[in-house]
């Protein structure tokens, strides 16, 4: 079990509803480890993952959905957005809107808030845990970043993806860790370059300047140097989120790249990569070749 933004409608206490009780997720989990941890170090864990905080806000914009909650989020962190390019964001929406992955949650919301404003609608391809968050639901296509997806999920994405709605994506499917030195995602799936051809989809590339504090780093070495296979630094991520308050997120969109691009020259894994060094190019002001 993956202990990270994971929200339950449970027990309310008077009108506030506990989205996320720690406890009784592991308790009403499979886990047979995490059902042995002592309580104090449930209570412990609870606080990293700013489970009362979390709780707040989910009950203070409960009122909130979609293309509602977003802007409510960035103003309650007091986050300013310097965004770089929306001139190249096209009309016709129907297009694979992809991002580096360097925050965990805020990156979402901002890519989510970016394309909802421009287009009034989107599907978010995002881990399935999401979809607990009432918020949250009408833009979440869920998959299972750990395990299959079941059967519901896949038909619900493959409809999505031969719709006309906006697509934003995280192509590495996991937040950037730290690789030889340098704060990265791990190499992209070619999913979506192989849906952006059978769909017709043109492919609109962000980066997100910035990245995660060095504990949460320093927790993934740790874990890879011990092998420990259970993704710790996870518990960290409302951590990280709640250290973006009143910080300045620099974004940067690129130009659309054409579908047709993607032919068969290269493997559809290839052709991931090179747009994932795009959109860090995209970060240095260096991409304008980088794909031909």
């Amino acid at each position: 079990m993956t202990i990270q933004f994971i929200s339950e409608q449970m027990t309310a206490t008077g009108n506030d509803i506990k989205h996320i009780d720690l406890a009784k997720i592991i308790q009403e989990g499979n886990s047979k480890v995490l059902k042995r941890l002592p309580r104090f170090v449930v209570r412990l864990v609870a606080k990293i993952i700013k489970q009362d905080e979390l709780n707040y806000i989910l009950n203070k914009y409960s009122d909130y959905t979609g293309a509602e909650f977003h802007p409510k989020i960035i103003e309650e962190f007091n986050l300013k957005l310097e965004i770089e390019g929306e001139e190249n964001l096209p009309e016709n929406g129907k297009c694979f809107f992809v991002a580096n992955h360097p925050f965990g949650i805020i990156d979402g919301l901002i890519l989510t808030l970016t394309v909802s404003q421009k287009y009034g609608t989107l599907k978010a391809i995002a881990n399935d845990s999401f979809m607990f968050v009432p918020q949250l639901r009408p833009f979440i296509a869920a998959v299972k970043v750990y395990g299959k997806s079941p059967k519901e999920y896949l038909n619900a994405i493959e409809k999505t993806y031969h719709s006309n709605e906006p697509i934003t994506h995280f192509p590495a499917g996991l937040v950037s860790r730290l690789v030889k030195g340098k704060v990265r995602d791990l190499p992209w799936k070619k999913s979506f370059i192989s849906k952006a051809v059978s769909s017709k989809r043109d492919i609109v590339p962000f980066h997100f300047h910035g990245r995660n504090s060095n504990l949460f780093y320093a927790i993934f070495l740790f874990r890879k140097l011990f092998g420990i296979k259970m993704v710790i630094e996870l518990m960290l991520l409302p951590h990280e989120m709640f250290k973006k308050r009143d910080k300045t997120i620099r974004v940067t969109i690129g130009k659309p790249i054409s579908c047709e691009m993607f032919d068969k020259s290269i493997s559809k894994f290839e052709w991931a990569q090179k747009v994932r060094s795009h959109v860090y190019a995209l970060g240095t002001n260096q991409s304008e070749n980088l794909l031909k």
